[in-house]
């Protein structure tokens, strides 16, 4: 099938320091499979998210032999080179329960991808706040915070000086409402500049971090 529905920005990088990641939930695995030709073809690399192992599996297999693929976070990245991570951890990933490990993941996967090493700190819900009390030391380190949260999202707070990235999460029974709780909850926080990205959106909080990272002198 020509490709007619996708016209690619192969230069974003150079206006903004970010790529296009591909989004992959709602394209087919054709869809996908043709995108990443384009990319091949120009011999470039992407980030894909929300990439299925069905629409993985649909892809053809000498495109597929250049994705490397986490089940965790549903990425991939795509004809990238070997890549060593940073050496310092200047972005904290903290994640309230194993529930929103996918969403942690994403958020990592895309640190990844830009070369980026992350403190990543799991389960440590203010449920049972000695965990992350126990961690602060830890956290204080990094220059930045992505707080991963769902039912009430009551993980971020006043407890560090850093720039603060919260993300609630769809987790949650009943009334959490698919996230809508978490993310009015963190809306209304009272704890003073914390910037809130949308539901689940691990990507968009990892690219805010970097962003803000390229600031640094």
């Amino acid at each position: 099938m020509k490709n007619n529905h996708s016209k690619l920005d192969f230069d974003r990088f150079s206006r903004i320091g970010l790529e296009e990641a591909i989004y992959c939930e709602f394209k087919t695995g054709e869809q996908v499979n043709e995108i990443l030709k384009q990319f091949l073809n120009k011999n470039k690399h992407c980030l894909l998210t929300r990439l299925s192992e069905e629409k993985l599996n649909q892809i053809d297999s000498l495109i597929k032999k250049k994705v490397e693929y986490c089940s965790i976070s549903n990425t991939a990245f795509f004809n990238y080179p070997d890549y060593t991570l940073s050496q310092d951890k200047k972005v904290a990933v903290l994640c309230a329960g194993t529930s929103d490990l996918s969403v942690a993941y994403e958020a990592i996967r895309t640190l990844s991808y830009y070369g980026k090493n992350s403190l990543n700190l799991f389960d440590i819900g203010v449920s049972g706040l000695w965990r992350l009390t126990e961690k602060l030391e830890q956290i204080q380190t990094t220059s930045v915070v992505i707080a991963i949260a769902g039912m009430e999202a009551a993980l971020p707070g006043g407890l560090i000086s850093q720039p603060i990235i919260a993300v609630p999460t769809s987790v949650g029974y009943g009334v959490s409402k698919g996230g809508h709780t978490a993310l009015n909850a963190l809306l209304a926080s009272c704890s003073s500049g914390i910037t809130v990205v949308n539901i689940d959106n691990g990507y968009g909080a990892a690219c805010a971090a970097l962003r803000i990272l390229s600031t640094e002198p």
